[in-house]
This record gives C-alpha cells, structure tokens and sequence, in this order.
C-alpha cells in the first residue's frame, strides 16, 4: 500500500503524534509498503531534513492555520502516486487542505482527529470554540463527513467527540495506537541521565515528561508534590521535563515553585531539564520510579505508554483517555484532574509497598506490550484501511 500523511508539522517540540507516526511508519515501510509525509513545514527546516520517512515539506504554512498556496495543486498534481491519504490532526490547513484537493476525486482519504474533537477545549476556551464554529461548517464538518473513516484511538475520543458540535457527522472506526519500545540499553541509558544530572543520583524521581502546558496540569503536580514532600519524603524529586508552550508559563511553574516548597528546596527539589530526547529521554524514564501526568485533557498520552515500555509504573489523570486499561492491568493509578485528586495519586504511590511496586513495573512492561506496542497498532490500522477501502469499493460497484 502506498500511504501519504499530512500534518501540520513534523517538528518534535509541538509534542503531539510526531512520534508515533514516525515509529508506525518504519514498521509499514519495514512490511513492504511505502510511506510519505506531507507537512507545512519550510523544506530546510532541520526536523524535516533529519526526519528518517520522506517529507513533502510545502510551507512555510502561513500563521497558527499553516496555510501554503502550494499545499493543495501538489496533493491534486501527485494524488494518483498513492492509494491511500491520513490526515493527522485536524482544525489547521493540512486537513482541510487535503479535503480540497481530494473532494470528488477517487483517491481515499481517512482522518485521525487525534484528540481536537474533544469537548474540553469548548469548555475551557469558549472564545476559541466560538472561532472554530465559523470554521466548522465550511471546513472541518466536510473534511470528516467525506472521509471514508474517521480513525480514534480509544473508545472513549470516539464518544467524547460526538459532544463537540451539533453537526457532527462521519464513518467512526476504533484502531489501536502505540509507540515502539526502546532499542537503547535502558541500564545504560539510566547512567547516561544520571550522569548528566548528577544531583539526582540517589533520589527518588517522580517524572514528568511531555510538553510543559496548561492542559498537561503542571501547576496541579507542583503544588500536589509540594503537599507530599512536606509531609516528610525528603529525597523525592520531581523532573519536569519537556518544551514549555511559553517562557511566560515556564516563568510562572517556576514561580509555583518557589511559592510551594520555599526558594531554596524548589531549587534541590524540582528539575526543570527543558527537552528530552533519545537516551536521555529513555534514562528518565528508567531512573524514574513513577510517571506523573495529571492532564486535563489527553487523547492518548505517547510518553505513557513509553513509560511503561521501560517498565515504570504511571500515575494519571482520569482525562487520559486511555487510564481505565492502565487501571485495568495495574499499570498504574488515575485520579480526577484537580488538586485533590493529583495529591491523591502522589500519596497513594508513596503508600504502596515496595513488593507491589515492583508487580506494578512489570504490569506495565506487559500492558504496553499487549495494547499499545507499534506492531499491534499497525496491525490495526492496516486492517481498518483495508475493510474501509474494500466497503468502499463494493458500495462503488454497486451502485
């Protein structure tokens, strides 16, 4: 199969899917079919040109919508290379884009939402909500009512989406989702980030690691870390790492945590690293002893899932959507996403004995390699595309 995806950007600091979609794409190349990417990035841009799956990048896409007069002739001028087109993501211009060149033509597109559907963002930002309404109508509602398949990664995006706008409409399929479990030599990859941030050694890491926003509740596990580590857990450590959305919210956890734990513990006590990647990232996960991320809203969760390929248990928000398999298998714990419930998920962790800690990492390591490994998602995804496109094809005929 030929199969051509279409994001916003490749970029690995928007945090977002980027990850998975290179990890599902080396496995399909690796079965013998060809993958390629199309995005509204600048072609000289050094996430495109290190990127290890073939991009089309045909911005700069102009503002926050990405919008780039090639973007739609070059879909229309090469759409018979491929049999197939995924949209990853929607509300920017590399879905509706897509829809453009596409409509009324016989190449098949589907569509991952990846979470954008979900009725937290018209909740908690009603202005922007406002803005998408006079989107959705001319945009979004035909980029998902003509896909052949809307794709969602758990059931419980499939059910929230349908809350969002009155208008909804499409063809809905459920696939799994996942990440490829490390190849670096975890022992080793532990040492390489102790190595690197030497004041950790002997501590007990709690970590965060994704995009350091709002929506992931970074404020919550600040102040919930600071509540537990005053009741007298003084080597717990808590890493907060990832690209900040803004040096404005990066200031004010900063802040938090001055405020909370005093100016000189949040100095010994809080590690703010920025951006993890590669071994680094591998070894913070391993030096870990819990993942913590108290999330307002989280459609999948990759780093999740990585964390539990590394065999560390994950402490969650219940707004992860997929926190009841994790709580299912033991994998982990999920609370509500207030104060109260992310201080619940920190002393719970500190209350579970060492014995049960240890079934809990290995809970983990197998959850993962059950439900979200990238193999059994690209079997997944493959099977969807196939029964989709085979339906597709049989209605065609008989009509």
């Amino acid at each position: 199969m030929r199969i051509l995806r279409s994001t916003r950007s490749i970029n690995p600091a928007i945090g977002g899917p980027i990850e998975s979609i290179k990890q599902s794409s080396a496995v399909l190349t690796a079965r013998g079919h060809t993958v390629e990417i199309i995005s509204l990035d600048a072609p000289d841009d050094p996430w495109v040109l290190d990127c290890p799956v073939k991009v089309h990048a045909l911005g700069p896409g102009s503002g926050h919508y990405g919008y780039a007069s090639g973007f739609v002739p070059w879909i229309a001028q090469h759409r018979t290379q491929y049999d197939v087109v995924l949209v990853q993501g929607i509300w920017q211009y590399s879905s509706f884009g897509v829809w453009r060149a596409l409509h009324g033509t016989s190449t098949p597109y589907f569509v991952f939402p990846h979470g954008m559907l979900d009725p937290w963002f018209k909740r908690t930002y009603p202005l922007k909500h406002w803005k998408k309404l006079l989107y959705w109508r001319w945009a979004e509602y035909r980029v998902l009512r003509d896909a052949v398949a809307v794709l969602f990664t758990s059931e419980e995006e499939r059910r929230l989406a349908r809350e969002s706008f009155a208008s909804y409409r499409c063809r809905e399929e459920v696939v799994n989702y996942g990440t490829a479990a490390p190849t670096v030599d975890l022992v080793e990859a532990r040492e390489h980030f102790l190595a690197s941030f030497p004041h950790l050694r002997g501590r007990r890491v709690l970590l965060f690691l994704s995009r350091v926003a709002e929506k992931k509740g970074c404020d919550l596990l600040l102040r919930a870390f600071a509540e537990v580590r005053r009741q007298g857990d003084s080597d717990l450590h808590l890493v907060l790492a990832g690209p900040p959305a803004s040096e404005r919210y990066l200031a004010e956890l900063q802040s938090i945590a001055r405020e909370t734990l005093g100016a000189d513990l949040a100095g010994t006590a809080v590690t703010f690293p920025g951006m993890l990647t590669g071994a680094l990232k591998w070894g913070a996960f391993s030096a870990a002893e819990a993942f913590v991320l108290p999330s307002h809203q989280e459609n999948f969760g990759i780093a999740v899932v990585e964390a539990m390929a590394c065999g560390t248990p994950v402490l969650i928000s219940n707004q992860v959507n997929i926190w009841h398999q994790i709580v299912t298998d033991g994998a982990g714990y999920a609370e509500d996403d207030n104060l109260s419930g992310t201080t619940r998920l920190l002393e719970r962790w500190l209350q579970t004995s060492p014995e049960e800690k240890v079934a809990m990492q290995e809970k983990a390591r197998l959850s993962f390699a059950r439900y979200f490994g990238v193999e059994s998602a690209v079997d997944s995804l493959i099977e969807k595309l196939e029964e989709a496109l085979l339906l597709r094809q049989s209605c065609s005929g008989e009509r």
